[in-house]
């Protein structure tokens, strides 16, 4: 296996350097059972945490019996994302019946004993519909609730339209806002003043493994492929200026839509690309092997 031998490797030739593997934005493996083990054989955290979305649509029996063997196989917290009431949640993620099997998955993860926690992604959309959602997920076994704001990196970038403004926040009940982070989540205005900033000086080298790249990778020692995803992130950002010239270029000094740092660097550097016609490997785009800078 690739990422046996990737991380032994990593281990002997490289010790100091944290190493770990995890699979797809889908738990639903076919090799799950498999993975799981050779998870917690290296010490991962997803050994114990799954996040649960796109997964295969099951009834209350067959949804008890995978939670139960989850948790024999040591998950112990399961985690949904939410984009809505149900109607609405069902046409986001192009799956009829999604929400329902949310909620079997929430009830059957509970009866087997694991900690359930679920993320609502918030945009003016479905802004108007948290608070009843809200509402549905206190009434299961769900121990926390998060808001975030999706970014726009990868197919994300669909969502730019409805990203949340200032003004959609009216929308939600004070109970709603406090689960939404308002340190991490700032308007536009106050990021491209520089406050708050913080220069991104670390980054997590992303090697993604895919079909028109496994074969290739498998002839690679470690330390070279590692070499050659930094050498693509030194690329990606020599290419763009820093943030506080493409703030100083792009940004809108009375804006109101909520953005995280890294994410409105990204949306800066797609700006700048599209006016200057540059073409670089994007790190940022998780489908493919990249990089997470911090």
């Amino acid at each position: 296996m690739f990422a046996r031998r990737f991380i032994a490797e990593v281990k002997q030739r490289q010790p100091d350097l944290p190493c770990s593997f995890s699979f797809g934005y889908s738990m639903e493996h076919p090799q799950l059972w498999e993975a799981i083990r050779f998870l917690r054989a290296i010490g991962s955290p997803q050994a114990e945490f799954l996040q649960c979305d796109g997964m295969k649509n099951r009834d209350a029996q067959e949804c008890e019996w995978f939670s139960k063997k989850l948790a024999e196989e040591g998950v112990k917290h399961l985690n949904f994302t939410f984009y809505g009431l149900s109607a609405y949640h069902d046409l986001f993620a192009k799956r009829k019946g999604d929400f329902d099997l949310l909620i079997r998955m929430m009830t059957a993860a509970a009866h087997a004993g694991l900690d359930i926690s679920a993320g609502i992604p918030l945009t003016k959309e479905n802004a108007a519909q948290v608070d009843g959602l809200i509402g549905i997920l206190r009434k299961q076994p769900c121990e926390k609730i998060t808001l975030f704001i999706p970014h726009e990196e990868g197919k994300g970038a669909a969502l730019a339209p409805a990203r949340l403004v200032e003004d959609d926040l009216l929308m939600l009940s004070s109970d709603a806002q406090r689960l939404i982070n308002r340190s991490i989540y700032r308007p536009e205005r106050e990021w491209v003043t520089g406050q708050g900033f913080t220069e991104e000086t670390k980054r997590t080298i992303i090697i993604s493994l895919r079909e028109d790249n496994i074969e290739r990778y498998e002839g690679m020692s470690a330390q070279n492929l590692i070499a050659e995803i930094e050498a693509l992130d030194d690329d990606y950002y020599a290419a763009f200026p820093g943030f506080l010239e493409l703030a100083k270029r792009y940004g809108d000094p009375s804006g109101k839509k909520l953005y995280r740092q890294r994410d409105l660097f990204h949306h800066y550097r797609r700006m700048f690309a599209q006016d200057t016609g540059i073409a670089v490997y994007d790190v940022t785009d998780e489908r493919q092997s990249g990089s997470r800078r911090y």
